[in-house]
């Protein structure tokens, strides 16, 4: 015969043995005398033993043989259940929000904007993958992340939340630069400040050359700082090494480009709306 171990006959079982009758275990489990004298019938019905012997005399009822054996499983099954129970009322993993950031945007700023979002939100876990807006595009529409901060022209399309950037011509403020052609200091591919220098200087009627390429936003600046070329930066990113270059010098001023908070294509969750809602009113760049 088969069977299952029902948890409330055997808390039941366990009450009658660590009381030592009927009466107070009623009591404990909090069931008439006569409902746990039907579920000791009903175990031992299940089982097809005698598992408690009577003194009715005295009142007191003791384990038969089977009836030891099975206290002690009993008191592992009651200590797992109980420590199940337990576990599955404890909060939840936490959720995960995929964000995607500029790569001249990743680092200490980061970090620390997004520190204050791990302190007010402890229960949303934060992913992050710095790139070009173009990747940063791609992976939005594969639905890889769910949000992106993307350098882009303005009103390129529907956004959370966007910033206006200022943009200046830099060069080293300890060496001067051959201009012609003009000596470009770039990021990759796909980034908006390279497009935009290129198409300036090209606007202009003037050469240009790529005469140093960096992934990160350190290379370009030290790049800048040290004479390899000229770059066009956001104005937060010039340091102390360079000078702002004007009109005087043949580089007129460019419109504002934009940083805009955007979203994948499927809906966003709970937990995204929360970080795009804390990005929009703490991010300024």
């Amino acid at each position: 015969m088969s069977f299952g171990f029902d948890l409330d006959l055997l808390k039941t079982f366990a009450a009658v043995v660590d009381c030592g009758g009927f009466t107070k275990a009623a009591e404990r489990v909090h069931l008439t005398q006569s409902t746990v004298s039907q579920q000791i019938k009903k175990l031992e019905a299940n089982l097809g033993t005698a598992l408690l012997r009577r003194d009715r005399s005295a009142g007191t009822v003791e384990t038969t043989e089977a009836g030891e054996l099975l206290l002690s499983y009993t008191r592992r099954i009651l200590a797992t259940a109980a420590e199940a129970a337990e576990v599955m009322r404890r909060p939840s993993a936490p959720r995960t929000v995929r964000l995607g950031v500029p790569e001249d945007f990743a680092g200490r700023r980061l970090i620390d904007l997004l520190s204050g979002f791990s302190a007010a939100s402890p229960h949303i876990r934060l992913d992050t993958v710095s790139g070009w807006s173009t990747e940063l595009r791609r992976l939005l529409d594969a639905g890889e992340i769910d949000l992106a901060l993307i350098k882009r022209e303005p009103g390129d399309g529907a956004c959370l939340a966007s910033w206006a950037e200022k943009l200046v011509w830099v060069a080293s403020a300890a060496r001067a630069v051959d201009a012609d052609p003009v000596p470009l200091a770039v990021f990759p591919v796909g980034c908006i400040y390279r497009d935009r220098a290129i198409q300036a200087i090209e606007q202009s009627g003037r050469r240009w050359r790529i005469a140093y390429t960096s992934q990160g936003l350190m290379g370009v600046q030290a790049a800048v700082a040290s004479g390899l070329g000229i770059s066009l930066l956001p104005s937060d990113a010039v340091l102390p090494e360079h000078q702002e270059l004007g009109a005087a010098e043949g580089f007129d001023d460019q419109p504002a480009s934009e940083m805009a908070l955007v979203k994948g294509r499927a809906s966003l969750s709970a937990e995204g709306k929360s970080l795009g809602l804390f990005l929009a009113d703490n991010l300024h760049p």
